[in-house]
């Protein structure tokens, strides 16, 4: 594949082409997908070897989450020279090897479940391999990063924290309330992540999590991955540098062993403006949830192993948070 669109020096390009790159977070839109997929391409022109893809946020009902996988499946089926389901470990590193792009499958929040546990095992077969517990507002498994306040899990959230452990299921706390958030991390038996959450000490917004759920998360073996979007970096500013500020906090605080990439980005923009326009309860106002949000691109990634080197992060580093954290995660977790 031509990389001479990157625009970075030939070390950076060598070692983002070497190196497992994976994005853990990316957003199709739910209604007419299919239109959208071709939109994959650009992660792998981006350098990305494996990408996940929301399924279903929200409010959203089992009926999307089934849908947008039937969606994904079928169009990585019928294009199986670029892509493959990262269904487990072994595929990741057989397409890596043969230059494909690992899809998975994401569902932000427990909500589609209702009180039905048995539904985890049916979204791991689907090819889901991470979950939110809560999408900013409260639900049946604990409390939100919005809520007034937050009650901790709920006797259902242990109980599919307890699952998703069982099942390989990767727990995700982003979105989440503290104490919600800490209480998964306190009951968890496996490595928990958050999938695209940044640290609030450089800038306080309710998305972002504190120091302590960022210690919390890399005692208990997990990875924190950056998200791309502008309210969250801050100031609406999705630049390079600010993106690897982010990141080299969590690196400063934990180490490179506990930090990701999660981008959030949203593929169509438009149906994000529309959104947050309808739904000021999961969005409430005044912290900057209007149309115009910018949205970190997956082509500025390379870009991203370029400020990293300039920043004197060793290959080693690099290659652990631009995937290779993930991957361990995978690995230990994944079944």
């Amino acid at each position: 594949m031509e990389h001479s669109s990157w625009n970075v020096s030939e070390r950076a390009s060598a070692l983002h082409r070497d190196a497992l790159v994976w994005d853990n977070h990316g957003c199709m839109p739910f209604e007419d997908t299919e239109q959208w997929l071709e939109q994959l391409a650009r992660y792998r022109a981006s350098g990305v070897d494996v990408a996940a893809i929301n399924i279903g946020d929200s409010n959203q009902p089992l009926e999307t989450l089934i849908r947008m996988a039937a969606a994904i499946r079928d169009y990585v089926a019928k294009h199986p020279e670029h892509y493959v389901m990262a269904l487990n470990t072994a595929a990741i590193r057989a397409a890596k090897a043969e230059g494909k792009l690992a899809i998975a499958l994401d569902v932000e929040g427990v909500y589609a479940l209702g009180n039905q546990v048995s539904l985890v095992p049916l979204l791991y077969d689907l090819g889901v391999r991470w979950m939110l517990m809560v999408y900013n507002r409260a639900n049946l498994a604990g409390s939100g990063c919005h809520d007034a306040e937050d009650s901790g899990l709920t006797a259902l959230g242990r109980e599919l924290v307890r699952e998703m452990d069982r099942v390989g299921l990767v727990k995700c706390c982003s979105h989440t309330g503290y104490r919600t958030a800490m209480q998964v991390l306190e009951l968890s038996t496996r490595p928990t992540i958050f999938s695209h959450s940044n640290p609030r000490a450089l800038h306080d917004h309710p998305r972002n999590i504190p120091d302590e759920l960022i210690d919390a998360c890399a005692s208990a073996g997990g990875v924190v991955c950056i998200n791309g979007i502008g309210i969250f970096l801050g100031d609406n500013d999705i630049r390079v540098e600010r993106f690897v500020d982010h990141v080299d906090y969590v690196v400063q605080r934990v180490g490179p062993g506990h930090v990701g990439i999660g981008l959030d980005y949203v593929f169509n923009q438009a149906e994000m403006d529309a959104a947050l326009a309808e739904a000021e309860t999961i969005w409430p106002p005044g912290f900057g949830y209007r149309p115009g949000i910018k949205c970190f691109p997956p082509e500025q990634l390379p870009a991203v192993t370029e400020e990293l080197l300039k920043r004197g992060y060793d290959d080693a580093a690099i290659r652990a948070v631009l995937g290779g954290n993930l991957l361990r995660v995978a690995d230990e977790v994944w079944r």
